[in-house]
């Protein structure tokens, strides 16, 4: 078992020698700075907490400094944890790379979706609609925020409004890997992964095979095939 933290870029094509073309999602893999290491006396787990992506000194509070500090590791912007047999024998300071996984081995990936946007109070609550005739100006509003005389100078914590609906942690499983870049520190993965561009994901080793789904062999990268059909 082995898993690395990676940021969803966008999805592209790449096409088989024989011209088939593969929808693939672009995966950018920065190496992961190991901060600290979970152990089974002392946390009850095993686990390697990972830094992602580099963010200036003047960004992190005092208790941030003296944990990277403590690492030897440069300030991070999000921590992450990672399980796996592989990777927990690496030490504290070292570095996860793209490199861990390889082309044509099957990963999961965890990512948080979408949801389903920015929603009203009927969409996301299932609250009455107003009457529609008769002069009636109110239809899909929030309604009155007063609550009974209390604290009537604020909204109560918990109150169901407008917002944000929906977004949850989702799991795509074997997914085909197609191409990996340690130099340019990219995963190209086949098909589509949970998320908006820019966001965070999780590639691991699957929990369970799929021995049906076909691999991907012989991939030319999507800016190669370019090239050489302008050379013809």
């Amino acid at each position: 078992m082995k898993s690395i933290i990676g940021r969803k870029v966008g999805m592209t094509e790449v096409f088989a020698q024989d011209g088939t073309m593969y929808p693939v999602t672009v995966i950018e893999v920065l190496p992961n700075a190991i901060v600290a290491k979970k152990t089974l006396e002392k946390d009850g787990y095993e686990a390697l907490q990972v830094g992602y992506e580099d963010k200036a000194e003047r960004k992190a509070n005092k208790a941030e400094k003296g944990h990277f500090q403590k690492a030897g590791v440069s300030y991070k912007e999000g921590l992450y944890e990672l399980k796996g047999d592989e990777i927990y024998g690496k030490n504290v300071g070292e570095t996860l790379t793209a490199d861990l996984f390889k082309a044509g081995e099957y990963v999961d990936v965890v990512g948080t979706t979408k949801g389903h946007g920015y929603v009203g109070t009927i969409k996301r609550y299932h609250h009455i609609i107003g009457p529609k005739g008769h002069g009636s100006g109110y239809h899909r509003q929030i309604g009155s925020l007063a609550n009974n005389g209390r604290d009537n100078n604020r909204v109560i914590p918990g109150k169901k409004m407008s917002g944000h609906w929906a977004p949850h942690s989702a799991t795509i499983l074997n997914l085909t890997i197609v191409e990996v870049n340690a130099e340019k520190q990219y995963i190209l993965v086949k098909g589509g992964v949970p998320g908006p561009k820019k966001s965070i994901v999780m590639l691991r080793t699957p929990v369970r095979t799929n021995k049906k789904q076909p691999g991907v062999k012989d991939l030319v990268a999507y800016e190669s095939a370019s090239e050489e059909k302008k050379g013809e």
